[in-house]
């Protein structure tokens, strides 16, 4: 079969985790094979294969599928196959967003085999394939749900095991005590009854180089990618040590189903009361008695103060979004009492500022209501902005983007080569009309069919490498999706985390430039600059932003 050049294409495949626990004919094998198949029949030049094993169709943020969209922005293939829809994903409306008109806009052939899908053609038939899909989605989660209520109410443990504890060899839903870790849960415990405070454990154990849970999994238990890794902390600290002094499993008990994800399409897991959470009494080995856990428990937040009336501050709708402008990492929320006054004021502050841990940073923050406030002001401005004044600003950047002189050559090599093609189309069959009609002899009419077939194909070669701009979702087309939600609001009269989300993946906080002779700020009215940095969907930053208080 011979290859064409235009044919260049991506195989992607995936694989749930309940998929593969069911040894379902979907395999990875099963897809390579059938892709590998069609692309030698149809002569497509396969150039690449990206593979998602163990991860579910209910949402796109998948590794390989993101890989292959990055690859695909390159230029590097115009073709994506995949066994059948569902290989792709099971969420309806997404699935059928880039089966029907991502892929499409940008230039890209998708092909489901089995169903038949053709991006190229009418595919009547694919608005009810997206749906069962779904229902199949829905279906498989209700039947995992049950399935997992039912070891529950066995009293079987079908979760990761808990810091100290692993799963016994023979029987994988069955704690037994961890020889490496059971000790440290024994330490801390007996330091809590002793009236240690959650913080003075969380030094004594970095000071004695003992392992945090998470950096423990990371190194001896679960495989972790790249990015799961490098969150995992070197350092204990005080909120690790709260979270295993509360947890009722190391009085030999199981506890399960204290989270649910917030729906069948959400990684995002939220949590379920303590009522509701299904406890089975003795099912393991205890690693502290009822006295000491009590002790500890009842030592617990001792010589602190109560700030449960700032919870809806507390819980910062910035978790996640705002961070440190100087090392990176996230801003926390925080309060301060100053001298002399009852108010507390709450900030966001870099984590990394404490002088507890290895190579802190100088630190940032800024007030979280004045953080807020800038950061809702700046998006009611964009909201405001007239269908002239949005128009002119995506006109703009078009301009900026036709400006590039390579870009501008590659256009007009692209047209050439496009034209070419066109003439070349009409050519042949006219040859063909002249060699009937007695005006052309059957060599003569070989011999130029083959060298202007020789001459379209070297152009679709061509044309396929010069086709980033045409798979690339440009600049400008940017700017006209970020516009497309701000014409969803009116106003913002309060800012909460859904809206900040919506527009908005990360904020920037630098450090406060204060004026000549000032060593430090407060938190009354006094004048200063800092930085904040605001990264919309889609655009990126519009601006640096310097807001003085």
């Amino acid at each position: 079969m011979r290859i064409e050049q235009n044919k260049i294409a991506f195989a992607y495949f995936r694989l749930s985790r309940e998929e593969a626990q069911k040894s379902e004919s979907s395999s990875i094998t099963n897809q390579r094979m059938i892709v590998n198949k069609y692309c030698e029949q149809n002569g497509i030049n396969l150039v690449r294969e990206f593979v998602d094993d163990g991860y579910s169709g209910g949402n796109f943020d998948r590794p390989g599928f993101q890989e292959m969209m990055r690859e695909l922005n390159k230029g590097l293939a115009n073709t994506v196959i995949t066994k059948d829809l569902s290989r792709l994903g099971r969420d309806m409306r997404e699935s059928s967003y880039y089966a029907e008109q991502f892929f499409p806009e940008h230039g890209v052939r998708y092909i489901a085999i089995a169903d038949n899908f053709d991006s190229e053609d009418e595919n009547v038939m694919a608005p009810f394939q997206f749906a069962m899909n779904e229902v199949y989605l829905r279906d498989g989660s209700r039947k995992v749900k049950d399935v997992l209520k039912t070891k529950r109410q066995d009293g079987l443990y079908c979760a990761c095991p808990p810091y100290g504890y692993k799963k016994a060899d023979r029987n994988k839903n069955q704690l037994v005590p961890d020889e490496m870790t059971a000790p440290v849960v024994k330490r801390i415990f007996d330091a809590a009854a002793k009236g240690d405070s959650s913080r003075k454990i969380a030094q004594d154990l970095n000071n004695d180089g003992v392992i945090p849970p998470l950096k423990y999994r990371v190194l001896y238990r679960d495989e972790f990618s790249v990015e799961g890794a490098a969150r995992a902390s070197d350092l204990w600290n005080y909120t690790t040590v709260k979270r295993i002094l509360k947890n009722e499993v190391y009085l030999g008990h199981t506890l399960l189903g204290k989270t649910k994800k917030a729906s069948v399409k959400s990684k995002k897991k939220v949590a379920i009361p303590p009522d509701r959470w299904a406890v089975t009494e003795n099912t393991h080995e205890a690693l502290v008695s009822e006295e000491i856990f009590q002790k500890a428990h009842d030592n617990m937040g001792k010589g602190t103060r109560s700030f449960q009336q700032y919870e809806h501050i507390r819980k910062s709708i910035f978790s996640g979004v705002a961070y440190c402008a100087l090392c990176g990492h996230a801003l926390c929320s925080c309060g301060t009492v100053y001298k002399g006054e009852r108010n507390k004021y709450w900030y966001l502050s870099c984590i990394n500022k404490r002088k507890d841990i290895t190579n802190p940073c100088e630190g940032t923050r800024i007030k979280y209501a004045d953080l807020i406030s800038l950061v809702t002001e700046d998006l009611n401005s964009l909201i405001s902005l007239s269908d002239e004044e949005i128009d002119s600003i995506v006109k703009r950047v078009m301009e900026d983007e036709n400006s590039d002189k390579a870009l501008r050559e590659r256009k007009a090599r692209r047209e050439k080569l496009q034209g070419r093609l066109v003439v070349i189309d009409k050519i042949i069959p006219k040859l063909y009309v002249d060699n009937a009609e007695g005006r052309l002899d059957d060599d003569r009419l070989s011999s130029m069919v083959d060298d202007l077939q020789k001459e379209s194909v070297a152009i679709k070669g061509e044309l396929s490498e010069l086709s980033e701009e045409t798979v690339q979702t440009s600049k400008s087309d940017n700017y006209k999706m970020f516009f497309e939600l701000t014409k969803q609001y009116s106003h913002i009269e309060k800012l909460d985390r859904d809206t900040l989300l919506t527009f908005i993946d990360r904020i920037e906080v630098g450090p406060k430039i204060l004026p000549e002779g000032k060593k430090r700020a407060t938190h009354n009215s006094s004048p200063f600059e800092q930085s904040i940095r605001i990264f919309y969907k889609f655009v990126g930053e519009m601006e640096d932003i310097k807001q003085p208080f």
